[in-house]
């Protein structure tokens, strides 16, 4: 059985990822901090998909973390097909607030992480016979938001494009999705603090609306099926048309 590994998966959008892949048939690695919460969601899982979901406790700002991770899925599976790098991290917005320690600690989690799970990914998808990374980056790689997010952001669609290119040959298709603004939990103190800003998103789209961690998910699990057997280096924007706006207004 396949085996696919989410970071951030007690999150909505890693949660929303993991039950869908599970529908697929994979079995499914949610890694995060929260491991309580990625207990339950590993227990329902198993409860409506009837495959194996397990829930492991990481602090990926630890630098041993990825490779640690890497070795209990190897140890669990003996496998791995798809890679979903969806833990992320918000910093100061404006220029005059970023302080080193929190620029460091943005770039950190949304860009470096990544990196370093897909270095140690690598060999266990080429074992697998190849297989797929989906790293979850976002719309503002195109207009900006967040200072360090931004940055990180836009360095994962270029670590996306470099990858697809140097691990194709294994095989293993590389590939982002970049989500406009959700309403989640993830984002409930920018929403608190804007009232207004979920509001202008709603306007910047054609549809009408906000994006759902479902319609995140969507996305990932078709990147991550042999669907798209031949997309690889490629962003896929979940953001109902707002990629066609500069920015909120």
């Amino acid at each position: 059985m396949k085996t696919a590994l989410i970071t951030g998966g007690a999150g909505a959008v890693g949660a929303a990822a993991a039950r869908l892949l599970a529908s697929d048939g994979f079995s499914v690695v949610l890694a995060d901090i929260a491991h309580e919460r990625a207990k339950a969601i590993c227990a329902e899982i198993r409860r409506d998909h009837g495959v194996e979901a397990v829930a492991e406790a990481v602090d990926l700002s630890d630098p041993t973390a990825c490779r640690n991770l890497m070795g209990t899925v190897e140890q669990r599976f003996g496998r791995l097909d798809c890679l979903v790098n969806n833990a992320g991290k918000t910093g100061a917005s404006r220029i005059g607030a970023v302080d080193l320690a929190a620029w460091n600690a943005v770039l950190a989690m949304n860009l470096t992480v990544p990196m370093l799970l897909c270095q140690e990914a690598q060999p266990l998808l080429k074992a697998s016979g190849g297989g797929s990374i989906v790293n979850v980056a976002s719309r503002v790689y195109l207009s900006g938001t967040g200072v360090a997010y931004t940055s990180s952001k836009s360095g994962l669609i270029g670590l996306t494009r470099v990858l697809a290119v140097q691990l194709g040959p294994d095989n293993i298709r590389v590939n982002a999705v970049a989500p406009s603004f959700l309403n989640t939990p993830f984002n409930t103190k920018i929403v608190e603090e804007d009232a207004g800003l979920a509001a202008s998103f709603r306007r910047m789209s054609p549809l009408g609306r906000l994006g759902t961690p479902e319609d995140v998910a969507g996305a990932i699990a078709f990147l991550a099926s042999e669907r798209a057997a031949f997309i690889t280096g490629d962003v896929l924007h979940v953001c109902g048309g707002t990629q066609l706006a500069p920015q909120p207004n």
